[in-house]
This record gives structure tokens, sequence and C-alpha cells, in this order.
């Protein structure tokens, strides 16, 4: 069985090159200003579908068979996943059915069906994405591309580490001080920590949740898999799993620490996006850098990097935010 490692994170580089966009590590000398640092912040939110998702999905769905191909392929996901599998499972000429939640934001159904995925529609609170994924898996014998506990799909998403050690060399910034990232089922993150360890094992991994959805501050803390408390919903609707992977939670347990950050803190990170860096960045996108922002990552002197990981935001959601029209739920 393939296991997730520091190869296959190379090989994937290679597998999707000319495919994936090599996004742009930037800076701002305002916000190195504020927090008395370099920060280098990649920008996923220009990749392919509009976040690092496209990246583990078109590693993963570019190897299937042409028999498997003929058959399509399956996925679950709120959003950036989906869209990456539609994207990818149309640029390999294959067909994709979304199982996404009633409640994902619309930009996200609307950009899977653009890129000609099939949704299905399910209730988070009373329906298992993984079980109607895998049912229509089973009856169509359709090939299932889960969001993080895929081998490949974690090499996938690891290529953004590859690039990030790459571009800050190129900044004169080597080594880095320490790397901040989004963590929900985990896939980018130990895709991020099979790259920092074999290029850059000093630099610690920072992982960043929401307030309420722990699950990994939890699971890092007790050494094993953990769930999160009942919680009353957030605006970061990409991070809303309720523990971390399988496959990745053995990888991300090299994470240095995790940190957590409100709705409100989020917010202002989404506003600092667009006021400040001109980038529109969605909530779950932004946890790494509202945690920078509201001072629980040490910066000073230091030369942190950071992943803006995607740019999928609902547009009345968005405009709320950087109007100053939006009330945090808690």
């Amino acid at each position: 069985m393939h296991t997730a490692s520091f190869s296959g994170v190379q090989d994937a580089a290679r597998q999707i090159a000319g495919h994936a966009v090599r996004t742009p590590l930037i800076e701002s000398p305002a916000l190195n200003e504020r927090v008395g640092g370099r920060v280098l912040m990649k920008a996923e939110t220009l990749q392919v579908a509009g976040a690092f998702k496209f990246r583990g999905a078109y590693n993963r769905i570019s190897r299937l068979t042409e028999a498997e191909k003929s058959r399509g392929v399956v996925a679950y996901s709120s959003g950036n996943h989906a869209q990456a599998v539609a994207a990818a499972a149309r640029m390999v000429g294959t067909t994709a059915i979304i199982v996404m939640p009633a409640d994902s934001p619309r930009v996200k159904v609307d950009g899977v069906i653009a890129f000609g995925g099939e949704v299905r529609m399910y209730d988070r609170y009373t329906e298992s994405r993984e079980a109607i994924g895998e049912e229509i898996a089973e009856s169509r014998g359709s090939v299932l591309v889960r969001p993080f506990d895929d081998p490949f799909v974690i090499e996938g998403q690891g290529t953004v580490g590859l690039e990030i050690i790459d571009q800050a060399k190129a900044l004169g910034v080597a080594p880095l001080d320490q790397l901040v990232c989004g963590a929900s089922g985990g896939g980018l993150i130990a895709g991020i920590n099979l790259a920092m360890a074999a290029q850059a094992p000093h630099a610690p991994v920072i992982a960043v949740e929401p307030r309420h959805y722990n699950d990994m501050q939890l699971s890092i803390a007790s050494g094993q898999r953990q769930t999160h408390a009942p919680a009353p919903g957030t605006i970061c609707d990409a991070l809303m799993t309720d523990r971390p992977g399988e496959l990745t939670f053995p990888i991300n347990r090299r994470v240095d620490r995790v940190e957590t950050v409100s709705d409100a803190e989020v917010a202002e990170a989404v506003r600092y996006a667009f006021r400040v860096l001109k980038l529109v960045v969605e909530p779950g996108g932004a946890v790494s850098l509202a945690a920078v922002l509201a001072g629980k990552i040490e910066t000073q002197g230091r030369a942190t990097a950071l992943i803006l990981s995607g740019g999928n935001v609902d547009p009345a959601l968005f405009a709320a935010i950087i109007e100053d029209r939006f009330t945090p739920i808690a």
C-alpha cells in the first residue's frame, strides 16, 4: 500500500507541474512593520479552483487508469476539495460527483458546477458524507477521492511546502524560523510537515484552527485522535471537520503546537487582507494570518511563512466582513 512520504511529495511536484499554479510567496512591508519581522505569505488563493486543494486532487486523479476514468470519481467536501476534484476530473477527461453539505457557500457549489461536476447535497447534521460518498462509489464503481486521508492527496498538498522553502531561499530567507498553517482534516499541514522535516527540520510548524473546532489541538495534547466539543458554527466553513484524519494525524504529531482563533479574529484577518494586502481570502484560508495579527505567533525578529489557503468566499459574507457589518456568533 502506498504511504505518504517526502519522496512522494517530490514526485507529486513533477506530476502536477504545468497543471497546478506555482503560486507566489509574497511579502508586505506594512505587515512586516506591524509584526516586527518578515512574513512570507503563500498565496494559494491564486491556485486553480482558488485553493491549495487542487494540488492533491490533481496528483490523485491524474494517476487513474483508463478503466477508472471511464467510471468517474466521487468526493465529499464543503467546497474547496469539491471544486478541485471537479476541475482535475475535467482536465484528465473523467466525470465527478461531489457530495456537499446543503449549507455550502453558493460560490463553491457554483464553482463545482462550472467545472462540470455533479452535486449531491446532504445535511451535515443528520447525514454522513462519508457513507454517502462510499455508497455512490460502490454503486457506480467510481474512485473515491478523499479530501485528506489519501497518500497521493497528502503528497500533492506537500508541494506547497516544497515551493515555500525554495521561494524563501530566493528571497534571501534561509532558513525559515517557523511556518504557520491552518488545519482541518490535516492534509495540507501533513504534506507540509513531510517537506519541512526533510528540508527545514529545525523550523517549527504551527497549526491554527477555529476556536470551537480545536480537534487537532486536543489530539496533539492527548497523543490520539480526538473530537472537539459540540460547536456553535464558524465562518471558517472549510475547517469544520470533527477530528484529524487517520492517515494525517501520525504525520502531524510533528506539529510544534496548535493555536486557535475566534471568528472575530478571522474576520479581522479577512479585512486586513483586503484593505492592506489587496487580496481576497476566505475565512478558512485566513486563520494563519489571523493568528499572526492577533499576536498568537511570536514574529518579532523572525522570518515566518504562512499559507493563505483559499479565496472562495461567499460574496455576501465577504461584503459584510470588509464593511464591518459582520457579527461573530461567539
